[in-house]
């Protein structure tokens, strides 16, 4: 195909499943971090939605979701026909939902490219990213190749996995692409630093760029299982069919990431790295990097009052937050719970929702 020929072919498939933990106690079940105005006054996924759509027409814009967000994942993306919302009954990780979207899209147009982007990362420079995801579809539509894009690191990080690049194999315009010699796994600080001086690793940012016939035959080369559960024609049927089908597929699928189910066994990867200010919005922390900062370098959301107050990330969703006379915290309140915490420990917010399942306490969750 021409590459307008295959930009008319692009398809977006926005994952919007995951509960974001670590976004505690602003993120719920029902509202997981995707669905909530983390970064800016439109919620992740609505970010997402816009940023693709000029590249990308609402006909071909895809979400996979789960159930509890279904209706709001509508509500938020009214401009999205019902049936382009993939409802998972149960979550299976990555690997069901992306066979589940190419499924249905070779249904409707079997020359589908396939453009995976996790509905919850923030982009500084939306241009530069959409120029990346229109050179990865002409080149996995021109090569039958997974691309994944991988984002030039700016400092050594533990907290991503990383791609490690070999030879250069393509060029569209002043971007190449190379061959993937292995994924790398979260690395120790020192190792991060190696990779980030030798300048071959790229960060592991989860979007990916390829085929839906490609995917499918990967699909059906290393998670054999899955490619049956999905063989049905009744899931792409129209009418009350396609439920039962769907439920009945997925009772018998096992749970398994994309990267560890076929990106990390194919021998068709290339990477194309990109620096288009990613962020994966991780952790309250991400904060710091994506919203605007008051002199003191606090980051203030909602009706608060800081004195004498530096590095601080507050989020009040609330009564009036103060804050006197500390530093290096985050505090987010809710109607229904406040959390602080030490910055260099906003990993660690999920310990207080897997206490709070343990205690049972499914009204905070």
């Amino acid at each position: 195909m021409r590459a307008t020929e295959v930009i008319d072919h692009l398809h977006a498939v926005i994952m919007a499943g995951g509960r974001g933990t670590r976004f505690w106690p602003l993120s719920t079940a029902k509202r997981p971090k995707q669905l909530l105005p983390i970064v800016s006054e439109r919620t992740m996924i609505q970010e997402t939605a816009a940023r693709i759509r000029p590249l990308v027409p609402p006909e071909r814009i895809w979400v996979v979701t789960g159930a509890e967000q279904a209706e709001e994942v509508a509500r938020q993306l009214a401009f999205l026909d019902r049936d382009r919302i993939l409802v998972e009954p149960v979550g299976r990780n990555t690997a069901p939902a992306i066979g589940l979207a190419a499924v249905h899209l070779l249904a409707r147009d079997p020359e589908a490219v396939m453009a995976v982007l996790p509905a919850d990362h923030a982009i500084g420079d939306a241009e530069a990213f959409r120029a990346a995801l229109a050179a990865a579809a002409h080149t996995a539509a021109e090569h039958r190749k997974i691309v994944t894009l991988g984002v030039t690191p700016s400092r050594p990080e533990t907290g991503y996995g990383y791609i490690e690049s070999g030879i250069a194999v393509a060029r569209v315009g002043e971007l190449t692409f190379h061959e993937v010699v292995a994924f790398r796994e979260k690395p120790d600080l020192e190792t991060a630093r190696r990779y980030v001086a030798g300048g071959r690793h790229a960060w592991n940012a989860g979007i990916f760029v390829w085929r839906a016939s490609v995917i499918r035959e990967e699909i059906a080369t290393h998670l054999p299982a899955l490619a049956r559960a999905l063989a049905d024609p009744a899931l792409v049927r129209d009418g009350g069919g396609a439920a039962a089908a769907l439920a009945a597929a997925y009772a018998g699928i096992e749970a398994v990431s994309i990267d560890y189910g076929v990106l990390e066994r194919s021998r068709r990867i290339w990477m194309l790295p990109v620096d288009c200010g990613w962020n994966d919005v991780g952790s309250w922390t991400a904060l710091y990097d994506v919203r605007p900062r008051d002199p003191a370098g606090n980051v203030i959301a909602g009706d608060a009052v800081l004195a004498d107050t530096r590095n601080a990330v507050v989020h009040a969703g609330g009564p009036l937050v103060a804050l006197v006379g500390v530093e290096d915290l985050i505090v987010i309140s809710t109607p229904e719970a406040v959390l602080v915490c030490a910055r260099d420990k906003a990993q660690d917010v999920r310990k207080v929702v897997l206490e709070l399942e343990r205690r049972g306490r499914t009204d905070l969750l």
